[in-house]
């Protein structure tokens, strides 16, 4: 099997016949103007040391270093055996709650921006899982499919932001039950859902969901974003003022650590509450990698080797007999004859 890393580099092959061409116009040219002073044949003898022949031999020799050396940047590669790559692993996903209480900075810089950058570390330390994303707040909606896409979760994840659920709430039940649905079907792979929200949930009966999940073989692991204490809400747009209630009172968001608890109870997983120095998402993946893992998929490649250093190495051969040739003739070699054919005397 053959193919080539960079073939756009190929398109650079068309300066081959354009150098061609113009090399012939400069020859007729010159020709010309020799023959602008008489006969070629009668002037041959004051100009003993010219030799069109070594032009066009030294031309060439570039022509063919040209060549080789575009064909060995385009990347040849030679496959000659099928590597088998099988992928194991666990499918995980993750709900994280986007609603407005998520942006009180009792962790800094936000409960919200925490969480996102403690997930994006997680993702750096995944190889073969699967992981998918879900974000709710007064509904919930999948932000990414599952995915071994690390990239991909990493674009996604910062874009996350209070905006990105329209329904403001925090409906964990439903961000369960969405997560629950969000895996692959038909498949013995173990799977996970991990909830990061502040816990309060005003929507849904989420230890119901968090029961029926696991049920199906699903482990709900929580996290809960926020101090003891609590802290105000900031209004956007809005530097300095935070949130208030119907009465002019600044509303205050408390970490609900009971509703969080029950839900992991219920889906036989871990409750971690996070602080400024830890979110607790380390410790949740190496409870993750602790379940047994499944084959994810299977996948046959190509094993290329790479060759383009036998087209460079050929390509400097040849601008060295390029450089070799003299271009014109050499007075004291001229008896040599290299470029004519012998003649009797």
């Amino acid at each position: 099997m053959f193919r080539f890393a960079h073939p756009e580099l190929l398109y650079l092959l068309i300066v081959i016949p354009l150098l061609i061409v113009f090399y012939v116009m400069m020859v007729r040219r010159k020709k010309k103007a020799i023959a602008e002073f008489g006969n070629p044949e009668l002037l041959k003898p004051l100009m003993p040391l010219l030799s069109f022949k070594r032009g066009t031999w030294k031309f060439v020799m570039l022509l063919l270093a040209l060549l080789f050396v575009i064909v060995g940047v385009a990347g040849p590669q030679f496959g000659s055996k099928l590597q088998q790559i099988k992928k194991k692993g666990v499918e995980l996903i993750i709900a994280l709650d986007v609603s407005n209480s998520m942006m009180a900075q009792d962790i800094k810089p936000s409960r919200l921006e925490k969480a996102k950058m403690a997930i994006s570390r997680m993702v750096e330390k995944l190889s073969n899982d699967k992981i998918g994303l879900i974000v709710f707040a007064g509904d919930a909606y999948v932000q990414l499919p599952i995915t071994t896409d690390y990239s991909s979760a990493k674009l996604f994840l910062s874009n996350i932001s209070t905006d990105v659920v329209p329904v403001q709430g925090t409906a964990i039940g439903a961000a369960i039950n969405l997560a629950a649905k969000s895996f692959t079907p038909e498949t013995e792979t173990s799977k996970a859902i991990i909830v990061i929200t502040d816990g309060e949930n005003h929507q849904d009966d989420a230890v119901a969901a968090a029961k029926q999940a696991h049920e199906k073989g699903i482990a709900i692991h929580t996290i809960g974003m926020g101090l003891e204490q609590g802290a105000p809400i900031p209004e956007k747009g809005k530097p300095g003022q935070f949130m208030t209630d119907g009465q002019g009172n600044v509303v205050i968001s408390r970490l609900d650590e009971n509703t969080l608890q029950q839900i992991a109870k219920a889906g036989e997983g871990l409750y971690i509450r996070a602080s400024n120095s830890d979110v607790g998402l380390n410790q949740l993946l190496e409870e993750v990698n602790r379940m047994e893992k499944s084959l994810l998929e299977e996948r046959v490649y190509s094993d290329y080797a790479e060759k383009y250093q036998y087209f460079l190495l050929v390509g400097l051969f040849f601008i060295f007999i390029e450089f070799m040739i003299l271009g014109r003739k050499n007075k004291h070699l001229m008896k040599i004859n290299l470029f004519k054919k012998q003649t009797n005397d």
